[in-house]
């Protein structure tokens, strides 16, 4: 049997990424899927093209994770159709660049507002229901950077490591109850987030990594797919690094 065999996912940040790559692995193990996502649905039509196509159902909700109102919405969806939601992978994230002294305080606050507040909302509208049923998985994505942090990216690098504080604060509220909480924090991916990178940044992180490449999204997945099965059932508040050697701990 498939290890998600039955199990219904959301994934924030679906459209492309990271999140595409969970969504459709999520798939092939079985799980239904909720595509919550701020881009249209044509935007994503590959992801959910995909998840069609292995047998599993997605149901698509445009979601604005920064926003209560949306990301409560989205989960009355998502209740609303599939009666219950096992798994939330809080994916959806956004960068910019700006040294401190420079950083606008719009930026400040939509960076924190996605990425952190964002991943708040999310579980906050939907660890109820699985504490109910004393079961369910949430799986935060955060970066390597939350946890060495980064020139240019203090914003960025603050919501994640917030993120990493964040998990483990909630696993320690719900373990005993149920609801298993985890992070993920890849190294630098290829991704359009990182195709947005000068080719000057790219020379010098190649240079920086053990490995000396960046790594896939189907890199990435596999500890996904751990975390959100029973394979995962003894890990609680855990940072998990496919990150080529970025962080070292």
């Amino acid at each position: 049997m498939s290890k998600l065999e039955g199990r219904v996912a959301v994934v924030t940040g679906a459209a492309s990424g990271i999140g595409q790559a969970i969504a459709i692995a999520f798939a092939r193990e079985g799980a239904n899927i909720v595509v919550a996502d701020r881009s249209d649905v044509t935007q994503a039509a590959v992801v959910l093209a995909a998840i069609a196509e292995v047998g599993a159902e997605a149901l698509f909700v445009q979601t604005d994770v920064s926003d209560e109102t949306s990301v409560n919405a989205m989960a009355a969806k998502a209740l609303s159709h599939f009666g219950r939601v096992d798994i939330l992978v809080n994916n959806a994230g956004i960068f910019t660049e700006s040294l401190l002294e420079n950083m606008p305080i719009e930026d400040w606050d939509h960076v924190l507002g996605v990425n952190l507040r964002g991943t708040f909302l999310c579980s906050r509208a939907l660890v109820g229901q699985m504490l109910e049923r004393g079961d369910g998985r949430i799986i935060n994505i955060a970066s390597q950077l939350g946890q060495i942090g980064g020139t240019s990216v203090a914003h960025y690098v603050a919501s994640k490591a917030a993120v990493i504080g964040l998990t483990k604060a909630l696993a320690r509220e719900v373990a005993h109850r149920g609801v298993l909480v985890n992070a993920i924090a890849p190294g630098p991916i290829e991704t359009p987030l990182l195709d947005s990178e000068t080719e000057e940044w790219r020379n010098a992180k190649l240079a920086e990594l053990p490995i000396r490449r960046f790594g896939t999204v189907d890199e990435v997945t596999p500890t996904a797919v751990l975390l959100a099965s029973s394979d995962g059932s003894y890990y609680v508040g855990q940072t998990l690094g496919p990150n080529g050697g970025d962080v070292m701990l």
